[in-house]
């Protein structure tokens, strides 16, 4: 059937939106609280001491490292962690069950397929729904964190030229910045409160954060802190690097746009054109449906427009 794989397609759209539906039903108070003061904060105004607000937020951060390495589960633990979003092993384990059992429902009302194909789509559709919904998440933290860097670095370069030692500053930034960086932060200064060097806070940071500028923050302050230097005009170098990358960046962004919408219309469009089809004039291919060539030539041009879509994303992603 022609239109089986678009229906697998809207389903898997389906799914996706269910799993960011009872996400924001969930959290969506959360969400919107945290948007005006961080994570380590709001639980410091719950009335937690320093110590315990740092345990929940070493565990939300660190606790799940361990279950990274497990087949299938661990890429869906490491997003989690980059999404900053606490999820036990049992919790995701019962969201791909639930996310399965609607897919295959879904693929037994609409499609005709068989049952072990719907079996194993519905597995598929579940987890890669579940996955592409917490890499977006993981993704759109990530850029939050990259964009809101160069502030903090410029607050620490001010508190430090004032007279400022580097704990104070961290602290300063904790209290200033929202997350996803505040809590970082904050994070690193209650580690160097308690003994840690805040060298090591730094590295642990950049381990546990996917952003190569925290890598170049972590070097530079260890540099700095071995051979001497001035620390705040090279972290100012280091901001001003970071936003001229930034610049950059933006700048081929919109170079590119045109061809991007351009890849993305080519991309689109006989999808679309084949719903219209479908929905106008069903019958259209009643007449050369029984022909041999038919179903190879199908099959063979939904695996070009797959390969178009590849080709399109790296014409157009370009690396800076």
């Amino acid at each position: 059937m022609l239109f089986q794989p678009i229906i697998y397609a809207l389903i898997f759209v389906g799914v996706f939106m269910m799993v960011e539906g009872f996400y924001l039903l969930i959290f969506g108070k959360t969400i919107k609280r945290e948007k005006k003061v961080n994570r380590r904060l709001a639980l410091l105004q719950d009335g937690r001491d320093t110590e315990e607000v740092m345990s929940i937020l070493r565990t939300e951060r660190e606790g799940a490292e361990k279950h990274e390495k497990i087949p299938v589960i661990g890429p869906l633990v490491e997003m989690a962690r980059h999404a900053a979003i606490t999820i036990s092993m049992p919790q995701i384990a019962i969201s791909l069950i639930a996310l399965s059992v609607v897919s295959f429902l879904l693929l037994t009302l609409f499609t005709g397929a068989v049952i072990q194909i719907r079996i194993v789509v519905a597995l598929i559709t579940g987890y890669a729904a579940f996955y592409i919904w917490l890499r977006g998440k993981a993704k759109k933290r990530i850029a939050l964190f990259e964009e809101q860097l160069p502030d903090a670095l410029d607050l620490m370069v001010r508190s430090l030229r004032v007279g400022h030692p580097m704990n104070a500053a961290v602290g300063i930034v904790a209290r200033e910045m929202m997350d996803p960086l505040g809590t970082e932060f904050g994070l690193i200064a209650d580690e160097a409160t308690y003994g840690m060097p805040i060298t090591d806070a730094l590295d642990r940071m950049a381990a546990r954060v996917p952003v190569p500028d925290l890598k170049f923050l972590a070097i530079a302050i260890n540099i700095q802190s071995t051979s001497g230097g001035n620390l705040a005009e090279i972290l100012d170098g280091l901001s001003k690097v970071i936003r001229a990358r930034f610049k950059l960046f933006r700048k081929v962004k919109a170079i590119t746009a045109e061809a991007r919408w351009s890849g993305w219309f080519l991309s689109v469009f006989p999808v679309i054109a084949l719903l219209l089809v479908q929905v106008v004039q069903p019958d259209y291919y009643d007449r050369v449906s029984d022909h041999p060539l038919f179903l190879p030539g199908a099959i063979l041009t939904f695996i070009l427009l797959i390969v178009n879509v590849f080709f399109m994303r790296m014409l157009v992603n370009i690396k800076v």
